[in-house]
This record gives structure tokens, sequence and C-alpha cells, in this order.
């Protein structure tokens, strides 16, 4: 018997974010797969058996809901966000890619969600309104000299950037090395948001310059955006201040 397997992204935080398509694919799951916080946050269903693991675990926490759905099960693999961005998805591909021939045949859906880039971008009006990117800045998978490489390279082509994965315990020094980074390159002036727990009940969005941006005002929660040089802040007496990056570039304008 084959089962099925849903890799869902929850969105941000805020339940309002859930699409409507991944609460009717929680609700057909037998078992929910993922890192405790994220199962957390789904409804809870009479008889669903929830399986849990630490956020480090992606590939075993893959295989073991390949398994699942291989044994007949209908398994449900939860992201936060978008699960294809820095998310399960990837995770569970690769095992299926590394793993037993039978789970090729596996029926597999991934279900989109709100990436917390989106989320952030549109607190603060439309800062990824023109060519952007999203660049993990942990080093667990990747070594630390090409996230620097590809920092410089989308901040010299003009992309705005979301930076994931910006500060942890363990690495509390590296959002800082590419902020003196991105100095060399953007101007001074330059937008950066700090978008902490964002669409959450304890949210805080954070807007300051390229200059006086600093790892402090992060943490694990956060994600981090990086302007470009023509991104612009509207400026609102009293009310927090709009930006937005032109959709024009260059000659266009």
């Amino acid at each position: 018997m084959i089962g099925k397997l849903f890799i869902i992204g929850l969105g941000p935080g805020d339940a309002a974010m859930l699409t409507p398509q991944a609460a009717v694919a929680l609700t057909l799951a037998s078992d929910l797969v993922g890192y405790g916080p994220y199962v957390d946050r789904a409804p809870q269903k009479p008889g669903q058996i929830r399986h849990v693991s630490d956020n480090r675990k992606e590939l075993d926490r893959a295989r073991h809901a390949l398994e699942m759905a291989a044994a007949g099960r209908v398994v449900a693999v939860l992201s936060a966000g978008d699960a294809g961005v820095f998310g399960m998805a990837s995770a569970v591909f690769e095992a299926i890619d590394k793993g037993e021939p039978a789970w090729r045949e596996l029926e597999v859906e991934v279900v989109a969600g709100v990436s917390a880039m989106f989320a952030a971008a549109a607190q603060v009006g439309a800062f990824l309104g023109h060519d952007f990117c999203a660049i993990s800045l942990s080093d667990n998978l990747k070594p630390w000299a090409l996230v620097l490489r590809r920092l410089r390279a989308a901040a010299e082509a003009g992309f705005a950037m979301a930076l994931y994965n910006p500060h942890s315990r363990a690495r509390p020094w590296q959002l800082n090395a590419a902020f003196e980074l991105l100095r060399e390159v953007l101007p001074p002036e330059t937008p950066v948001v700090f978008a902490t727990a964002v669409s959450r009940v304890d949210e805080q969005i954070e807007i300051v310059t390229l200059a006086a941006a600093d790892s402090l005002r992060a943490d694990m929660r956060t994600l981090v955006m990086v302007g470009t040089a023509a991104t612009r802040r509207i400026e609102r007496p009293g009310r927090p201040p709009w930006v937005y990056t032109p959709r024009f570039a260059g000659d266009a304008a």
C-alpha cells in the first residue's frame, strides 16, 4: 500500500497566513512530522500522530516521513514560511534522490506557503519591488567564504536581499561581518530592515541605515532585508516610514 506525502509551508506565524490549501492538507494527514515549534502551530486533529524532532535533523526527518508514506500513511512534513525557501522540501527531495527506489513512486505534493520575506516586505511597503534574492547566512551546509562571495555579487548586481538565518548563539559574529562587506559596496544610507517574529503577536520591525545596522538588533527569529542603492524611504510624520525598491533600474528610469 502506498500513501501520500505533503510538504507544507505554514506561513510566517499568523494563523491568518496559513493558506486554505495548507489547511486542507493538514486535515488529510494521519501523521505530522517537523521541528517542535512548527508542529505546535498545526491545528489539533483527533487521532493524528505528531512526530517531533530537532531542527538540525532535516534528512532524518525526511527519511522518517518517506518511510511512513511508503507504508501507506498520509504524512505531512511541516516548515515555517514556504517549505521550498530554506525549508523541508529540498531535504525531502534530497532523501528521495539518495534513498530507496520505491520512494520515487510515492505521491508527493508540495504545498506553497507565505515566505517570511514576503510578509516582512509587505509590512514596510514594497521592499522587494524589483529584482531581489534570498541568501542564508548559515554556514552549516556551505562555506562562509561562499556566503561572502554571494553577498558581494548580489550587492554589486543591485539585488535587494533577504538574509535568512542571520544570527544564532553558535554564529553571533557573522551578521556584522556581512554588514562590513556590504558597506564596501552599498551607500551608507541604504535601508536595512530587521523583521523579528514577523506576523506574530510579538512582531518587531526596525528600519535603519546600513551604516547603523548591527547584529544586536537580530535574534534567531529575525529576517534581515538589505536594500539597493535605489531603495527609497518615505517618511511619514508620527508614523513608521514606508520603504520601497523602484520598479525601474538604470536607464529604464
